[in-house]
């Protein structure tokens, strides 16, 4: 298959094999993509590096560093991706993160520096790398960035991050906005709930999955690896007349009302 054949993507967010950034790369690379990965400390590094060669044997993704959290260190990842390559094709944002404490009791409890953390991580960092990657994305290229039901409604317990995707979902409209006239499409994906790391902090998850399973048009869970393809559907050329929209993946559970 070679959808994406040509195509360079940059992916933003693998912590481990069960990630959904992991599960985006394996949809592009099983459609032709060339593969740039970025981590943000020297042990997640080592950890990528090491999924790479076990799960790519037959190619060298470029690797590099990268803390969102940190503006110089965004410039100097797009200008060493820069001298790796002069286009990007697709830009993957699979970013987020926010306190535990953040994420369990009481939302009216959030204290400042926890929401202004989980809104820099989570949100924030989409604008500042899409600033950064602006010159690297040619006419055509897409950005993609994932998001939850939890940016639309009261979800218990993921409390901060709802909020911060609730800004991320609006940062895609403006990024839209701003990035259109020069042929750059920017959209999110709202994923269902998928068993990865960053779900393990998020207390009651399994009531969460079982609550789809019941009563989304479905009858069951998204897999990563759905997710991942309909990313690589919004990455490719098949997408190209699509931009500021929230896509949900997750069996229909969105649409129902009770």
């Amino acid at each position: 298959m070679t959808l994406l054949a040509g195509k360079t993507v940059v992916i933003m967010g693998v912590a481990n094999r069960r990630s959904i950034a992991w599960a985006v790369a394996e949809s592009a690379r099983r459609l032709g993509a060339h593969l740039i990965f970025t981590y943000r400390s020297e042990r997640a590094g080592e950890q990528l590096r090491k999924l790479c060669a076990d799960a790519l044997p037959d190619m060298e993704p470029h690797i590099v560093q990268c803390d969102v959290n940190d503006d110089v260190s965004i410039e100097q990842a797009f200008s060493e991706i820069g001298r790796y390559t002069d286009r990007i094709d697709g830009l993957v944002h699979s970013i987020a993160h926010a306190r535990v404490e953040d994420l369990q009791g009481e939302f009216v409890q959030t204290s400042r520096d926890g929401f202004w953390f989980a809104h820099s991580t989570s949100a924030y960092s989409l604008v500042a790398v899409s600033r950064a990657a602006r010159p690297l994305l040619k006419e055509g290229s897409s950005i993609v960035t994932m998001s939850y039901l939890g940016a639309e409604r009261a979800v218990p317990n993921y409390n901060v991050m709802g909020v911060a995707k609730a800004a991320l979902e609006s940062a895609v409209r403006y990024l839209a906005a701003d990035l259109g006239p020069l042929g750059i499409r920017v959209n999110a994906i709202s994923a269902g709930p998928i068993r990865t790391l960053a779900a393990k902090g998020v207390r009651g998850f399994n009531d969460v999955l079982h609550a789809v399973e019941e009563r989304s048009p479905l009858k069951r869970n998204v897999t990563a690896e759905e997710v991942g393809d309909a990313t690589a559907f919004l990455v490719s050329d098949l997408s190209k007349g699509i931009t500021g929209e929230v896509i949900h993946v997750d069996g229909g559970y969105h649409t129902v009302g009770f």
